[in-house]
Order: C-alpha cells, then structure tokens, then sequence
C-alpha cells in the first residue's frame, strides 16, 4: 500500500514558478515510477511528466518540456515538479500517481496509486 499527499499548489502570475511536492509513505516507494497529471477545469485528466524509480530517466509532455522538471529524492520518499514560467493554461488540479509495473507510461489507467491532487492557478 502507498499513500501519496501533493503539497505546493497555489496562486501565482503568469511568468512565474512553482514547486510541487508529492510525498509518499511506504518503504517501497523507491522502487516505483512516479508520474505527474494535471485535470483542468471541466477537462479530462493529462499526463504531465514522469521519472523512473532511481531518477535516471525522465518524460515530459510536449506542453510543459523545458518549463518542467520532475525530481526524486527516495531518501525523503519525495518526488517533486518543479514548474517555471508557467502559464495561465497550466491552471488545473495537479496529481501525483505511482505505478508497479517496470517503465514510464503516459496513460493515467497504468498508475495504481493516486494522491488527492494541489490545485495550481495561474493568472494573467
């Protein structure tokens, strides 16, 4: 069993950052792939960026590449999104997911766990 908590979200302007947290609890959180999602208003859930259990390897969605980072730190059971130059269309709820299985994987049904998501809302 893994319970994740996403922590970070808030209010910010146009042009600005922010860092999103996902902390987790279970002993075997570092040997899983952690993904991020974001559901905007009245929209369908989209993947946002992936790493695999070490970190070495990294996925991104063509609309947040080079503004995003997706980090791990397995000592605090943490994975982190680090969000620059955001948008006011990255406005949405964002969440954290681990999945089991070996591998990255952008669709949401691959994931087993789910965390209850930060709202993130960027102004104009």
């Amino acid at each position: 069993q893994v319970q994740l908590v996403e922590s970070g979200g808030g209010l910010v302007q146009a042009g600005g950052s922010l860092r999103l947290s996902c902390a987790a609890s279970g002993r075997t959180f570092s040997t899983y792939a952690v993904g991020w999602f974001r559901q905007p208003p009245g929209k369908e859930r989209t993947f946002v960026a992936a790493i695999s259990w070490n970190g070495g390897r990294t996925l991104y969605s063509d609309s947040v590449k080079g503004r995003f980072t997706i980090i791990r730190d397995n000592s605090e059971n943490t994975v982190y999104l680090q969000m620059n130059s955001l948008r006011p269309e990255d406005t949405a709820v964002y969440y954290c997911a681990t999945k089991f299985a070996r591998g990255l994987a952008l669709n949401s049904y691959e994931y087993d766990y789910w965390g209850q998501g930060t709202q993130v809302t960027v102004s104009s």
